[in-house]
């Protein structure tokens, strides 16, 4: 049976566009197939140049620790010729000065005794007086051959068999490198950066995780650890950034190959402090909110609503001052000024000493007590629409969680009216109090 035209085209129709899709497919897999093939080349290429530089590098200092070596040697020898050789050459004088001395005496005794004892008497008789005053029975002593140094050089062939052995087993070359990069998540502000061991047999000791600029030729170190997650944060936004990671194996020194680099960047806008409050300093990118030593007081608020639901705020406490029971770190979906601490309705915060509040009164589960080095994380997430039965008169209810400490607390929280985006605040009473926000 022949189908309609109308169901004919549209079945002809649609095997175009599957075909496109396929074709599609099958481009993005070829263009998966050329950055593998780029990949490995690249790779490659590096690498050779790498080992060369490295065997190019060795011959140079090997040669140079065997010239300094023989140097060394040559100058042990010309110090023990030196030191043997000027005894003899002491001797030697002395030996010539004797043979001179004998020469002139035999010379001096010829003529003597030719000229006979008449007419030479008073000569015979200066020449035995002059004799009798030499000691020509005294002999310097001379060393035997036994007795003197013979040098000679020592030379061990087996250091070639010792620096072969080690030669024949100097370097790797790995197909993989032993950890790779598994996740980047942006961050306002920041990238979280995820890595995982990709090879079995090797045991990491601790990770180093470095990140540039896709702009930039330099590599900079932003994490030495045994933690398989970091944060990266003065991230600017809308920027690509490259990371790589590598690790030692345990009681090892070196570093293991580096990861393939990764590439991430952040859509977030940066969360702010708000500047110019009188009882906080801000660090330069104004993440960073100090309380100083001001007597005023208040809720220093964020520059603007940049916390959306479905998200994940993080305070860093950097150090802490003395603790207040009004002390406060948390969300609110609204600026209100005249109040000096975020425990108040339309807000949700935890006080330094645990203690978590919503819309101003306290809960009854409560957190560790804030100290330094500690994290506390907001997780928001929007419910429903509608009343609800925790508050009355709220329409927009959301589910809240407080984590710090390794502990959490899970809570609804009713506001009188939707917001799509919310501020955080902090407030403390004393000085000290040091608070990152990311």
């Amino acid at each position: 049976m022949e189908l309609e035209p109308e169901l004919l085209l549209q079945e002809a129709r649609e095997s175009v566009e599957a075909a496109q899709s396929y074709r599609r497919e099958l481009s993005q897999r070829l263009q998966g197939l050329r950055e593998a093939r780029r990949q490995i080349k690249e790779s490659a290429s590096q690498t050779r140049d790498v080992l060369k530089q490295h065997f190019n590098d060795l011959k140079g200092t090997l040669a140079k620790l065997l010239d300094e070596r023989l140097v060394t040697l040559l100058q042990e020898v010309d110090t023990i010729e030196q030191e043997t050789i000027k005894p003899l050459d002491d001797c030697q004088k002395l030996i010539e000065h004797g043979v001179n001395t004998a020469e002139d005496l035999v010379q001096e005794g010829e003529l003597a005794i030719r000229g006979g004892v008449g007419e030479q008497n008073e000569k015979l008789w200066s020449f035995t007086k002059k004799a009798s005053h030499i000691q020509l029975d005294s002999l310097p002593e001379v060393p035997l051959l036994v007795d003197v140094p013979c040098l000679s050089a020592q030379l061990d062939d087996s250091i070639l068999n010792i620096v072969k052995d080690h030669i024949f087993k100097h370097g790797t070359v790995a197909s993989r490198p032993p950890v790779q990069i598994e996740e980047l998540i942006e961050k306002p502000g920041g990238i979280i950066v995820r890595w995982c061991k990709v090879d079995d047999d090797f045991t990491a000791q601790d990770y180093r995780l470095q990140f540039r600029k896709c702009t930039s030729n330099h590599f900079e170190d932003v994490y030495v650890g045994c933690e398989t997650e970091f944060i990266v944060l003065h991230i600017d936004p809308n920027v690509d950034y490259q990371f790589r990671v590598c690790a030692r194996g345990d009681g090892r020194q070196e570093w293991s190959p580096w990861s393939v680099p990764q590439i991430g960047h952040s859509t977030l806008v940066p969360h702010e402090w708000t500047a110019g409050f009188e009882g906080y300093s801000l660090s330069s990118r104004r993440n960073i909110a100090l309380r100083n030593d001001a007597e005023s007081s208040g809720v220093l608020y964020s520059s603007a609503p940049t916390y959306f639901c479905g998200q994940t705020l993080t305070f860093r406490v950097e150090t802490v001052g003395q603790p207040d029971r009004r002390d406060s770190i948390g969300v609110c979906a609204e600026k209100q000024n005249g109040y000096d601490s975020l425990q108040r309705d339309q807000a949700v915060c935890i006080s330094t000493n645990g203690a978590v509040f919503v819309n101003g009164k306290e809960m009854t589960n409560q957190l560790p007590a804030v100290t330094s080095g500690s994290t506390v994380t907001f997780d928001i997430e929007a419910v429903a629409l509608g009343s609800t039965n925790n508050n009355e008169g709220g329409n927009f209810k959301l589910r809240v969680t407080i984590s710090s400490n390794n502990r959490e607390v899970v809570f609804d929280w009713s506001l009188d009216q939707s917001c799509g985006s919310l501020y955080f605040g902090c407030s403390f009473f004393y000085p000290g109090w040091k608070v990152l926000v990311f």
